[in-house]
């Protein structure tokens, strides 16, 4: 790996060498991959992105853990659009918005980001088998990954996991084991398999190499914006990993030279379980939360990134928001009537707390504001027919068809 230097423990300080099956500290510690970004700087810039024709997270190859041989997973992941919202900022009262549509990865979620480079890590370290817990989108897209490579999977989600992600692991050929307990729960048996098995570790809070893979939707979209930077990021946040993983990879390209300044985060929980964004607003630790809310893949009680997470927001100067779930609902019918996005509850928490943040005057209307949506609503059709409610049930005659479009004040 030409330009990474080593991996560093973001609690203690330690330095480890960046091998392919590294995971955390001896202390406990998340590790984060650092870089030469001299070297990074010297033989790579924008120019070099212009002329570049593979439109996909592989792209950024120098900013990421990779060795110079290893081949790119065969599903293409990344280089998602980002969208131009001028209608949804109308509504809202904002002068730019954006959205950056990640529900358009191959098994539809920013998740695929993550397991892409799991899966070029496993072959890395001469693993045959990839394991993780999930709530259901790391899982679907780590199976999916995985069995377009090769790979076999053993995949832990909590049982309130919505069918539809479980859908996607079982079509994937996944080992799928439903839990009947809380995340945090799954979590610690995946983990305990793991380590009987010797399966390589796909959990994001475990594996640094994970979020490495996430940070390329921050340089996709400093890229696609022609590296103008942004006030605002607003991204919705759980185990915090998304979100840690965003602010490394503006941070690298900061340091790179690509861009001349750092926006600020907005991390978005759900009022039902937001431990971290408890912290900030609160200055005190983190403690952990019950999971009562319909976002399941963010209803993390025990956030397991929680270090990256919390300096990610604290170092940007950013934004705790919380949000209902009624609100985080009304961002779904937004999306979809204002700019024909259909996210997940997860995926569009981070607009629902950009339009709950304009209400509380918190980020300025004459702000430039890029909402990541994480996740497609066809993960969680229950909860869009919740958000939009039921179509109308006519039988087949003209007058209960007028009949019912009075009853709904319908105009044709």
């Amino acid at each position: 790996m030409k330009y990474v230097r080593h991996a560093r423990c973001v609690r203690c300080g330690a330095i480890y060498e960046a091998v392919p099956a590294l995971t955390t500290c001896r202390c406990g510690g998340i590790l984060d991959i650092e870089y030469d970004y001299e070297a990074i700087r010297a033989d790579f810039s924008p120019a070099d992105l212009d002329g570049c024709r593979d439109y996909s997270m592989w792209r950024y190859r120098p900013f990421l853990p990779v060795e110079d041989g290893s081949p790119p997973t065969p599903l293409r992941v990344g280089w998602s659009p980002l969208y131009r919202a001028d209608r949804l900022a109308r509504t809202l009262g904002l002068r730019t918005l954006y959205l950056k549509d990640d529900g358009q990865n191959p098994t539809s979620s920013l998740k695929d980001r993550a397991s892409a480079m799991a899966v070029v890590k496993a072959r890395e370290a001469g693993a045959d088998t990839i394991a993780c817990s999930s709530t259901g989108n790391a899982a679907s897209s780590l199976a999916g990954n995985a069995a377009a490579a090769g790979f076999h999977t053993y995949i832990f989600v909590p049982a309130r996991a919505p069918k539809g992600k479980v859908a996607q692991l079982m079509i994937f050929g996944a080992a799928v084991i439903t839990v009947d307990g809380s995340y945090e729960d799954t979590f610690a048996l995946s983990k305990e398999a793991i380590d009987r098995w010797g399966w390589y570790n796909r959990n994001a809070a475990i594996n640094p190499y994970l979020s490495e893979g996430k940070k390329t939707v921050t340089l996709e979209i400093m890229e696609q914006l022609h590296w103008q930077v942004p006030d605002y990021i607003a991204l919705s946040v759980g185990d915090g990993c998304t979100i840690a993983g965003a602010w490394k990879g503006l941070k690298d390209l900061c340091a790179a030279g690509f861009i001349d300044r750092l926006p600020r985060l907005i991390s978005v929980q759900a009022e039902g379980c937001c431990p971290l964004n408890r912290a900030i607003q609160t200055g005190e630790p983190w403690r952990p939360m019950e999971e009562n809310t319909l976002a399941d893949s963010i209803a993390v009680g025990v956030p397991r990134n929680a270090d990256k997470a919390l300096a990610a927001i604290r170092e940007s100067r950013g934004l705790a928001v919380t949000v209902s779930d009624e609100e985080i609902l009304d961002a779904m019918r937004l999306l979809g009537r204002t700019q024909g996005i259909f996210g997940e509850p997860a995926g569009v928490t981070g607009t629902a707390g950009i339009k709950k943040a304009l209400e509380l005057g918190l980020i300025d209307p004459d702000s430039t504001v890029v909402s990541v949506v994480t996740g497609n609503g066809l993960k969680d059709v229950q909860s869009g027919i919740r958000a939009a409610g039921e179509p109308m049930l006519v039988p087949p005659d003209m007058d209960a068809l007028l009949s019912a479009f009075a009853q709904r004040r319908i105009a044709p």
